[in-house]
């Protein structure tokens, strides 16, 4: 998917929102562990849900890695899935890789060539060369770990060089000669607040993933009164406030009225873009 078909997407449905499928076993509803796949069963009854409400979907590989095969197949089998029944959806592997060259090729084959993915976010801190074998594929997205929503983040992301640019901006401007806006998005937490504002400055036309909104506390109003761009430019993942917000049998029909709430607020949002 481009990034003219992801703004028409948003567009459309007028929505920005990406559904965050970090699903943990030990919290999805009782009654789907007779399935033989519970996490799978459980990623299709939300994805079923929402897909009409949202644009994107985010798996979260920790999630999936932590329950060894088992998982691996619950995660490909939630890919498949997705692209064979909502083949409008952009989907983000959130698997945070990044290491030497070699490493990054086959991590780039991984997600790239055997699973077709959209997008995955990737970790900046071992430079060029970690990062450009994700780019090789001109067809896929890297999203690049700029500035997080947690709490560490302070303590390397914000420290500033003796002319007093922080890292996280050498990150924005640095990575700007390996590839543009068609193919390269930036994880801003929503938790950041103003500093989209200084974000912006740097990066006016990309796409930012913004993780942080809802469970985390993260605003949206906030984020697009400072995020926001004349494309619209936002992905927001919201993950345990939708998947989560029901342990019962009607787990999917309440993330279905969780994902509708953030929607309309993005509907209202989006009056000024388009």
């Amino acid at each position: 998917m481009n990034k003219q078909q992801l703004i028409d997407n948003i567009r459309r449905k007028q929505s920005f929102l990406c559904v965050g499928l970090d699903t943990d076993i030990k919290k999805i509803p009782e009654h789907l562990l007779t399935e033989d796949d519970p996490v799978f069963a459980f990623n299709r009854a939300i994805i079923d849900a929402t897909a009409d409400l949202c644009v994107a979907y985010k798996p979260n590989l920790a999630f999936y890695e932590c329950l060894g095969v088992k998982g691996w197949v619950a995660f490909e089998k939630t890919v498949k899935y997705i692209k064979e029944q909502y083949p409008d959806q952009f989907i983000i592997a959130d698997a945070k890789r990044g290491d030497i060259g070699n490493t990054s090729q086959m991590y780039a084959r991984s997600f790239f060539e055997e699973l077709d993915i959209d997008a995955v976010t990737v970790a900046p801190y071992m430079g060029e060369d970690s990062v450009t074998p994700f780019l090789s594929y001109p067809d896929h997205w890297v999203i690049l770990l700029a500035l997080t929503s947690n709490k560490g983040s302070h303590d390397f992301q914000l420290t500033e060089d003796k002319d007093g640019e922080r890292l996280f901006e050498k990150v924005l401007r640095r990575s700007q000669q390996w590839a543009g806006d068609g193919q390269m998005m930036y994880v801003v937490g929503a938790t950041q607040g103003r500093m989209f504002e200084d974000i912006r400055k740097v990066v006016p036309n990309h796409f930012l993933l913004v993780p942080g909104v809802g469970a985390q506390g993260g605003s949206l109003e906030e984020v697009c009164k400072y995020g926001m761009t004349d494309e619209c430019g936002l992905l927001v993942n919201s993950s345990r406030a939708i998947i989560y917000a029901s342990k019962g049998t009607d787990f999917a029909e309440a993330a279905r009225l969780s994902a509708k709430d953030v929607q309309s607020q993005m509907a209202a949002q989006l009056n000024n873009v388009f």
